[in-house]
């Protein structure tokens, strides 16, 4: 690994493998010792807003305007910019909406992001198959690195 600076994009989503990956990126990022400090990008991708049915006379609001919307960030960002700060790693966070693994990718294009890292549940064939799995399309169409942490 060269001693140049790193980009490195972390998947968040809140769920004990996303901190766990989180915990890895920033891993990552403070062990580079060249005198450029890697940077974080840590990214929270939420669903698109709900659709709303015939039935519904005010629209929902999307999730980052409701109430509560500071504490439950504040949760789901906690354990990364924990480690970020006692590992004195620069931070950026970001929260988008849409489908996952094709945000996750159009982030790393526009950030000319080096290294994408994400959580794997370890799906079966079946699930994945029937489901889809967003670290297996962000493996397959990522245009740089991607470091999958295993649950």
């Amino acid at each position: 690994m060269l001693n140049l600076r790193k980009k490195i994009l972390v998947a968040i989503d809140g769920s004990p493998l996303s901190d766990k990956a989180a915990e890895e990126a920033v891993r990552l990022a403070a062990g580079n010792p060249s005198q450029f400090k890697s940077k974080v990008h840590g990214l929270l991708v939420l669903p698109n807003t709900t659709r709303n049915t015939f039935t519904d006379f005010v629209p929902t609001r999307p999730v980052t305007e409701q109430d509560g919307w500071a504490e439950l960030k504040e949760r789901i960002f906690y354990v990364i910019e924990k480690n970020a700060a006692e590992m004195e790693v620069p931070l950026e966070i970001a929260v988008v909406y849409g489908d996952p693994a094709e945000e996750l990718l159009r982030y790393a294009d526009k950030e000319e992001i080096d290294v994408i890292v994400i959580g794997s549940t370890g799906k079966g064939f079946l699930k994945r198959k029937l489901l889809g799995s967003v670290s297996h399309k962000v493996v397959k169409d990522a245009k740089c690195s991607v470091y999958v942490v295993r649950g």
